[in-house]
């Protein structure tokens, strides 16, 4: 039963807390587009082949959603840069391992690419459920520009990333691929103040005490960081790796997918005064379009550009 023991050390406050929120919502009310989009169905159709192929063919999206005033791509403006900045560590060299590193990048980012081909297509059965919740709330427009990107994070780190470890494999030199796997911290941490400090931008003509409101903001779309994210995608697939016997697998399938689920849940509804909300709704909603929010994330990724401490 070493396995079963194993498992449930996956499962603390924050894991029982997500999936809380998991059985008390319900992921189906998220819809798809009524019928599918050729032009965005043929940039995602095929596997990525390389890192360069990824972060080209995710950019093409990121755009065209973009043209379209489709909120998917704010998690992909962040998501592309991401991959780029990650690219270029890879080829500088900051990485003991680049080769393990390129077909992470590439295996991570098919993930995202068959979960939004399937909701893309209507096919729901073959979209997680943190991806439907993430991709349907923006297609909606139920969502602020904030959520949708932390809507995006959570189902790419919090559900992706674990799947994605044990798929490009964590062994031989687990210590060695682990040092890499931490390494993108520090690019994650620039790319996602960058973000930040475009929203605080945007916000802070219409609110008060814009910094206390990024911390409520916090506190309310974050049930874990995205370091702690990452922490627990690697024990998931170590556990995954190590313990193959049933019913460790299915088990932790479903922690996975109830905590990142029950955590897309959480994002969705922050503990925020209604006054607040509304007012940041307003923000968003008057005179300033997704292009030029998304322009604002882009500038302050360029001018806060600087080498990242491995």
């Amino acid at each position: 039963m070493a396995g079963l023991s194993t498992t449930a050390r996956l499962v603390g406050p924050t894991e029982l807390r997500a999936i809380w929120h998991a059985f008390r919502g319900d992921p189906g009310r998220f819809a798809p587009p009524p019928s599918p989009d050729p032009s965005l169905v043929e940039l995602v159709e095929t596997p990525f082949e390389s890192v360069g192929d990824a972060e080209q063919r995710l950019g093409r999206l990121e755009s065209r959603l973009r043209q379209r005033d489709d909120r998917r791509a704010v998690f992909l403006t962040i998501y592309v840069r991401m991959t780029g900045r990650v690219r270029e560590g890879i080829e500088e060299g900051r990485f003991a391992d680049p080769e393990w590193m390129r077909r992470y990048l590439v295996t991570f980012a098919d993930y995202y690419r068959r979960a939004f081909l399937a909701f893309e297509r209507g096919d729901v059965t073959a979209v997680p459920d943190p991806w439907r919740v993430a991709f349907g709330a923006a297609v909606n427009d139920e969502t602020l520009i904030m959520q949708d990107a932390f809507l995006g994070v959570n189902a790419h780190i919090n559900y992706d990333l674990a799947l994605s470890l044990e798929a490009v494999g964590i062994d031989p030199d687990r210590h060695r691929k682990y040092d890499d796997h931490r390494a993108i911290d520090a690019i994650l941490a620039g790319v996602v103040d960058a973000q930040q400090r475009a929203l605080a931008g945007l916000y802070a003509p219409g609110v008060d005490d814009v910094d206390e409101l990024f911390g409520r903001l916090d506190e309310s779309l974050t049930l874990r960081s995205m370091t702690e994210g990452r922490e627990q995608a690697w024990r998931v697939a170590a556990v995954r790796t190590d313990v193959t016997t049933p019913p460790v697998p299915s088990l932790t399938q479903w922690v996975l997918r109830a905590t990142a689920t029950g955590a897309a849940l959480f994002i969705l509804s922050p503990q925020l005064e209604p006054a607040v909300e509304a007012q940041l709704r307003r923000v968003e909603r008057e005179g300033v379009s997704l292009e030029d929010v998304l322009g604002r994330v882009e500038a302050e990724l360029e001018t806060g550009e600087s080498s990242p401490s491995f």
